[in-house]
């Protein structure tokens, strides 16, 4: 019941928010404006009543389809990400040119005129309209659809997964059919629009067509970007209750074993009895330890262990590194091991050399395991780059932290747990590292390069898998990127292919910029104050800084990238 809860309350919230602005005119038009058959006047034949249900059932399941299976389908046959994407955006300007000509839709219905079919004075139901919206319909990123986004990805779907998936959609359903319904009901009973149906049915055949060339250019994220959402207070309750906390960390991820972590919540002020630590499992192979040697945590009895989950190239957990080698430095002695469970964002981040080269970079001597199938991430529940998990000598979990910052809370809980295990013990002081966490919103997201998780791209063309030429426009949005020249953009990576490379123009706001690049070439970054600097690359992806300032720094860089090299990310921090 709070699944089902949660998931209608996350829903509901999500439906009124103001990314979901772009397909209001849509719905609204296209419940009321039934698309015309052959030997139809359209002007003169109302829609069917149950229109407006079929268009949000439509879009409820290939939404729920999408979001739950489309990844991991897509992968399985080796297709972009973002095809059915696209086609989602082709089908919505077929049935929008269809309602502006009626002869277009009768060509387009002409290879079906020999399936059986209802009497034709019924029309079509809309149910393909909504299943066309769902595939491109893209919600506000609240903490409930991240649940179902995580669950999805790393194929851990199950019952709890599912019924959360279809509670939120119906969630998000519920004002969308306030919408519809009130589409039909204006086209239904008002004689002004009874009067002129032609023309709703034209203007909803323009929204289509403009919602699909919008999609097409990322036009509704400039929106979302202009328009605060003004929901996030209401998503972060939601996801702070007792229920909330309860309810989204499933799909299958929920067991026995890891059920009590739920009553740490994240970065409590105070030590929680929060059960037994989940045993480490899935891990493929291990860094600094002898021979490779695999830690068990039922050894560690006895010590205070911090469980770090890190990625070696995201800029958050280079920001929390330096704390926990410190951490690791000032108290081994004392009882504190320290674990760090290498948990990838990439497929990069997977090769055991990649991560021993980033951990040896960072100046990590502590064990590092390597988590590539996400085993030991999903037995904690965990949902963030970085998360520290503190466990006492008992092996009782007694904090957890998500994110950056919070640091000296999460060291006073080290040397008070310290304390516990050995009141005789005698710690150093504390560690002096400096907080270096930005302000949330105070610098560009981060931002990558691979078809698979591009967010903000800022040219002008269509970025898709595949290669083509890339010009910057005259004007870029803050917080994006653009190229120019000859690209072959890949689900992880962008190259420049021509023989002169490539340029990468970034639009970005930050104290410090980093880029994850691999190959061998010379980068040459032009700052924002004109000086250039040349970067040498060599090797696997590895994370290198273009840009370091005491001072919040807003502007455009260019990066000229040689041919041979591979971009992945820029970070910031």
């Amino acid at each position: 019941m709070d699944i089902v809860l949660i998931g209608l309350l996350g829903g509901l919230i999500t439906g009124i928010s103001p990314c979901i602005l772009p397909v209001l005119p849509v719905i609204f038009l296209t419940a009321g404006a039934k698309p015309a058959l052959p030997g139809e006047l359209p002007e003169v034949i109302p829609a069917k009543r149950a229109r407006p249900y079929w268009i949000i059932a439509g879009l409820v399941v290939s939404f729920s389809v999408v979001t739950l299976l489309g990844s991991l389908l897509l992968s399985l046959i080796g297709l972009p990400q973002s095809t059915i994407r696209w086609a989602g955006v082709a089908v919505l300007l077929l049935i929008g040119v269809g309602m502006l000509f009626p002869g277009f839709e009768r060509l387009l219905e002409r290879p079906f005129q020999r399936l059986p079919r209802r009497r034709v004075g019924e029309g079509g139901s809309g149910f393909g309209t909504g299943l066309a919206l769902g595939t491109v319909f893209v919600p506000c990123a609240g903490p409930v659809l991240a649940a179902i986004v995580v669950a999805g990805s790393t194929g851990t779907v199950g019952p709890s997964t599912v019924l959360l998936t279809l509670a939120f959609a119906i969630g998000v359903a519920v004002p969308l059919l306030v919408f519809a319904l009130a589409g039909r009901s204006v086209a239904q009973r008002i004689r002004g629009f009874r009067k002129r149906e032609r023309a709703i049915r034209i203007t909803g055949g323009i929204a289509l067509i403009a919602l699909a060339v919008g999609l097409a250019f990322d036009l509704p994220q400039v929106l979302q970007r202009l328009v605060p959402d003004y929901t996030a207070g209401l998503q972060k309750d939601l996801a702070d209750s007792d229920a909330g906390r309860s309810a989204l960390n499933l799909g299958g991820l929920v067991t026995d074993e890891n059920r009590d972590l739920a009553k740490c919540g994240n970065d409590a002020p105070e030590l929680r009895d929060c059960g037994t630590a989940p045993a480490l499992r899935g891990l493929t192979d291990w860094i600094n330890t002898p021979g490779g040697a695999p830690v068990d945590l039922a050894s560690l009895r006895g010590r205070v262990v911090l469980i770090d989950f890190w990625a070696y190239s995201c800029i958050n957990c280079q920001r929390s590194i330096p704390h926990v080698v410190a951490w690791d430095r000032a108290y081994r002695d004392a009882g504190l091991a320290v674990i760090g469970v290498h948990s990838p964002e990439y497929a990069f981040e997977k090769d055991p050399a990649n991560v021993a080269a980033g951990a040896e970079g960072f100046g990590i001597d502590y064990p590092v395991a390597l988590d590539n199938s996400l085993a030991t991430w999903t037995a904690y529940r965990n949902r963030y780059w970085p998360a520290h998990y503190l466990i006492d000598a008992s092996g009782t979990v007694r904090h957890i932290s998500f994110g950056e910052g919070d640091y000296a809370t999460t060291e006073r809980m080290i040397r008070e747990l310290l304390q516990e295990a050995d009141p005789s013990a005698s710690l150093p002081k504390a560690t002096e590292v400096a907080d270096r966490t930005p302000k949330t919103g105070s610098t560009t997201p981060e931002t990558f390069l691979g078809s698979s998780k591009d967010r903000n791209f800022g040219g002008t063309e269509a970025y898709e898998q595949g290669t083509a030429a890339f010009g910057l426009p005259a004007k870029q949005d803050r917080d994006t990127f653009a190229l120019d020249g000859r690209w072959t953009v890949e689900t992880q990576f962008a190259a420049p292919t021509d023989a002169a490379g490539g340029t990468v123009r970034l639009d970005f706001r930050a104290r410090e910029v980093r880029v994850v690049v691999s190959g061998d070439g010379t980068l040459t970054a032009t700052l924002p104050d004109g000086s250039t600097e040349d970067i040498a690359v060599s090797g696997t992806p590895r994370s290198y800084r273009l840009l370091q300032t005491a001072q919040d720094t807003a502007g455009a860089l260019r990066l000229s990238v040689p041919r041979g090299v591979q971009v992945y990310s820029f970070t910031f921090g």
